[in-house]
């Protein structure tokens, strides 16, 4: 995440400056043009915030080094001067480069902060205290600024997400908008349950399709690289003598030189479809089509479908409040599960059902399509009662149990049948080799031999 900061001038006349962030320097500067187009700005400069090596000291005090976030050299500067340094030395950084902290980290700092506020300690007690023990550089420059931001009375949901690139959209989403309301605890919990779910999920899907899919390919690369490279030369020296092959053997080198006359056309139909996917899957209806097959894969795609349901239903027990305030609820709710076509189908069937047409919850669910029939059964019983909020709390925990008891299994089905693609590989490899093994030459004379006791000429 980039924050750059803008000077411009309006019709007319006065000298107006923000800042806006972005994913980089190029979307931040279009942000900051798009808006004073629309207000008819003319944009002066646009700084990028930057990072800034300094030393500096006072009098004969021992050098201090360290380095500061700012849009500009003079910033530091005037800063260090308004502290009593009289002899300062500042630097851009060449190579400023921030990683995101990883997600662990991420959860630490959520659920510490659960904990110290279920223990009635202040905000800005309890981020100063995470400051001071947060190892992760990132991390710690991050809260250090949003503390900062924050004593100034900065709004806290603008805050957090301007360090979306950190926390991810929907955390820094949930943080800001705890910091505003009246159920802070509770939504910090339920944001730390939130993202430990979703790593747990990622770790099993991780371990249920991308490590075996992995194995595989690296398998089938290992097998095409011995039998178009290495098998054929053991085999040609039989060939060059006139010996003759054993049936398996003779096969295998029929395969392989069919392999090395047509490697560039096999490595295209291989790799070009990939590489093609690869890309349509980023674009927008890419997204939603990739997503849409995730769910109605075999196997995977009921626990996929249903993990959405779970996360789903926990945010929106969390930031649901009345039917009077759903709307909002329900949309980040959609955006939480991470999945586009189930967010899709609810930003796009079920809320502008609601609003235009005044459908109920249920109903709304129902025509989006992206909801169990399960589901739709208990927030019917739920709108009915007028218990939604309870009822989202005991579908998602139903959901949680069922998919993590399932993928368990399901991953090690997976494992199992790994073992054996494995195994039937490593064999029929052994076969093969086995049977080269047995390939023996004519001696030399045996033939003159033969027809000498045969009263054959020789």
């Amino acid at each position: 995440m980039v924050e750059c900061r803008f000077v411009a001038e309006n019709v007319a006349g006065k000298v107006i400056s923000g800042s806006l962030t972005g994913d980089n320097y190029s979307d931040a500067k279009k942000k900051i043009q798009t808006m004073a187009e629309r207000n008819q700005l003319k944009i002066r400069t646009i700084e990028r915030k930057s990072t800034y090596l300094y030393t500096a000291r006072k009098g004969k005090d021992k050098p201090i080094k360290g380095e500061q976030k700012a849009f500009n050299k003079q910033e530091v500067l005037e800063a260090l001067t308004r502290l009593g340094f009289d002899k300062i030395q500042v630097n851009k950084k060449l190579i400023d480069i921030s990683p995101a902290p990883p997600p662990q980290e991420i959860v630490t700092f959520v659920k510490i902060s659960t904990e110290l506020l279920e223990q009635k300690l202040t905000f800005g007690e309890i981020m100063n205290l995470l400051i001071n023990d947060t190892q992760n550089k990132t991390l710690k420059e991050t809260l250090k600024d949003i503390n900062n931001e924050l004593k100034k009375g900065t709004d806290s949901q603008a805050v957090f997400m301007r360090y979306q690139a950190v926390f991810g959209k929907f955390t820094a989403y949930m943080l800001g908008l705890a910091s505003k309301s009246g159920n802070m605890t509770e939504i910090y919990k339920a944001t730390a349950k939130f993202i430990e779910r979703q790593l747990e999920f990622k770790k099993s899907l991780k371990s249920a399709l991308i490590s075996p899919f992995v194995t595989v390919f690296i398998l089938f690369l290992a097998v095409l690289y011995y039998v178009g490279y290495i098998f054929p030369d053991t085999a040609n020296l039989f060939v060059k003598f006139g010996i003759d092959l054993p049936p398996m053997t003779a096969a295998t080198l029929k395969f392989s030189d069919w392999l090395q006359s047509n490697i560039f056309i096999i490595l295209g139909v291989v790799f070009i479809p990939i590489i093609a996917f690869g890309r349509f899957a980023k674009t927008p209806k890419g997204k939603i089509v990739v997503d849409r097959f995730q769910m109605k894969m075999p196997i995977m795609g009921n626990l996929i479908h249903k993990t959405c349901i779970e996360v789903f239903c926990r945010v929106f027990y969390t930031l649901y409040s009345g039917s009077a305030e759903s709307i909002e609820p329900i949309r980040i709710a959609s955006e939480a599960t991470g999945n586009t076509y189930f967010e899709s189908r609810i930003k796009n069937v079920a809320i502008p059902l609601m609003i235009k047409r005044g459908t109920g919850i249920t109903d709304a669910f129902k025509e989006s399509g992206v909801f169990t029939e399960t589901a739709l059964s208990r927030f019917h019983s739920a709108e009915e009662t007028g218990t939604l909020r309870n009822t989202a709390l005991q579908l998602a925990n139903y959901y949680e149990n069922e998919t993590v008891f399932k993928l368990k299994n399901i991953i090690e089905l997976i494992q199992v049948i790994i073992s054996m693609v494995i195994m039937v590989t490593m064999i029929a490899l052994t076969v093969v080799s086995a049977e080269t093994a047995t390939v023996k030459p004519k001696t030399p004379g045996m033939g003159m031999i033969t027809n000498f006791i045969n009263g054959l000429p020789l």
